[in-house]
């Protein structure tokens, strides 16, 4: 259901996602957590404020309990994870390994759209905002043959790329961002869903000299996630994929006027070892990060559920910060790019 305000839109659906520790236990009476290990349900809400495509468009998370949450500090990063949601679950044996490889993504840019839309991590609950250049929205041409964004796009939670440490296989320090997904399921995802992937591999590109890392994922919940358990399956199954990929992380800034990206590896996507193995240490910086043991620069930390961290602030503290928060009436205007781009050799 959706109610739409003059300047607050509030959505309610369920999301794929792993629920927060203080919130799972209160679902709503008669919800069901759904069949299955891979299958945990959390009833997330986003709320819009603002319009979009306009500078001030905002869409702020909420939990279950109807709470804001940060989606950058407060969403776990590991589906299901018995130790970040404080929930018993039994599970069958056969089933701990694949659980390993489950993480929640949050969807900031749905397949075949341009607005380039990401968490701001600047802003306090750090909720998801179009990107601003120069004082205009930024939007992602069109190369040809392809529309706006070719995955459903995103980010991991919990996740942060430490500009200050340097990549000991990259040899370049990170973006100050968490760390990027592209979703390769069927569906067509919406912004702000909060869904299970399965990393399959990773692609090591190299931005103005910052590493920014590209998560190849999928959808557990795609109708062909069984056959997805390695970068090699992405070959076998959808052909092409990895290479309009690439391609893509190449050119994409070309009608921009700037060069083509570069990549370490010379290219080469990476399996889902070394994927993980990333994973692991962009987390272990982003505990840092909130726990206030490196230097975070502009980062707002701001949380509700890390309780630990010096940073974490009450519900109602959060909710003072949003109704603070002035947004524009004024319409946005979409200029998404409507054309082809032919790039010549």
């Amino acid at each position: 259901m959706r109610v739409r305000l003059p300047l607050l839109r509030t959505s309610w659906a369920w999301r794929l996602g792993a629920p927060a520790a203080a919130a799972a236990a209160r679902l709503p009476r008669g919800a069901s957590a759904g069949p299955g290990p891979r299958r945990a349900m959390a009833f997330y809400r986003t709320e819009e404020r603002g319009q979009p495509h306009s500078p001030g468009y905002r869409l702020f998370f909420k939990n279950v309990a109807g709470h804001y949450i940060s989606p950058f500090h407060d969403i776990p990063l590991k589906a299901d994870s018995e130790e970040e949601n404080g929930i018993p679950t039994k599970r069958a044996r056969n089933d701990e390994y694949e659980l390993q490889n489950l993480f929640n993504m949050v969807v900031e840019v749905p397949r075949w759209t341009n607005a380039k839309m990401e968490i701001a991590t600047e802003e306090p609950l750090n909720p998801i905002k179009q990107d601003v250049k120069d004082g205009k929205l930024r939007y992602v041409a069109n190369i040809f043959p392809h529309k706006g964004y070719i995955w459903n796009y995103g980010a991991l939670p919990q996740t942060w790329e430490d500009p200050h440490r340097k990549d000991k296989s990259t040899d370049c320090c990170g973006d100050n961002d968490p760390i990027d997904v592209c979703e390769i399921g069927s569906k067509v995802l919406s912004r702000g869903d909060v869904v299970h992937v399965k990393i399959l591999g990773i692609l090591a590109l190299i931005d103005q000299g910052e590493t920014d890392w590209k998560l190849i994922a999928i959808n557990v919940n795609d109708p062909e996630a069984s056959k997805f358990h390695d970068i090699e399956d992405v070959k076998k199954y959808k052909p092409g994929y990895l290479e309009a990929t690439l391609n893509w992380f190449r050119f994409y800034k070309i009608p921009e006027g700037k060069p083509e990206n570069q990549f370490a590896f010379n290219g080469e996507f990476k399996n889902k070892a070394f994927a993980l193995e990333v994973i692991k240490s962009t987390h272990e910086c982003w505990k840092a990060l909130l726990m206030e043991k490196c230097a975070g620069g502009a980062i707002n930390c701001t949380n509700v559920q890390v309780c630990d961290s010096p940073f974490h602030c009450s519900q109602e503290e959060a909710r003072s910060l949003v109704e603070s928060l002035s947004f524009s009436l004024n319409k946005g205007s979409n200029e998404e790019d409507q054309v082809w781009h032919f790039l010549g050799k």
